[in-house]
């Protein structure tokens, strides 16, 4: 698939996008995408083909189609007694991409998981690392959500605290 040029933010979102991909790399540093593909690899397995790297681009490629974001949610649900959620397995379209994600989203929410904890579906369709960040801090927050539920296995990430100084 080719990628498609976009044209460079100037002003304010250009800003407002490096803040983000600054936050994201102080995550990585934290190892918080290292700790999110160990729990989704080990929450999917036998599911799902895992994730091969926590390299956000691989894990934003690799969860896309949002078919691995689904069967995570879904096996959350069924321990914790509630219906899944639906979704296609075969993502043949953008928008069928895009209704798995807002699914997950939806399904995340009936689990615990604070509305302002979910992402947009662009955030992870664009595949830019500034907006990956939702997505990264959206599956963060899941994992701590089951965690409190004593969903095994437990989620290995940890709280990383900053103070935004500008």
């Amino acid at each position: 698939m080719a990628e498609k040029t976009r044209a460079a933010k100037t002003g304010l979102g250009h800003v407002v996008e490096q803040k983000m991909e600054q936050n994201y790399d102080r995550e990585e540093a934290a190892g918080t995408p290292a700790a999110v593909v160990t729990w989704v690899n080990a929450v999917c397995a036998g599911e799902h083909d895992a994730i091969p790297s926590p390299e956000w681009k691989t894990m934003c490629t690799h969860l896309r189609d949002g078919v691995m974001l689904c069967k995570l949610i879904n096996k959350l649900l069924k321990a914790d007694g509630k219906s899944p959620i639906q979704f296609q397995k075969k993502v043949m379209s953008p928008f069928v991409a895009m209704t798995n994600i807002e699914n997950f989203n939806k399904g995340a929410q009936d689990y615990g998981v604070s509305k302002e904890f979910t992402f947009q579906s662009g955030d992870l369709w664009e595949v830019r690392k500034g907006p990956f960040l939702n997505v990264l801090n959206g599956v963060h927050s899941l994992g701590f959500v089951a965690n409190s539920k004593s969903y095994m296995p437990s989620y290995m990430g940890e709280i990383t605290k900053t103070i935004d100084r500008e």
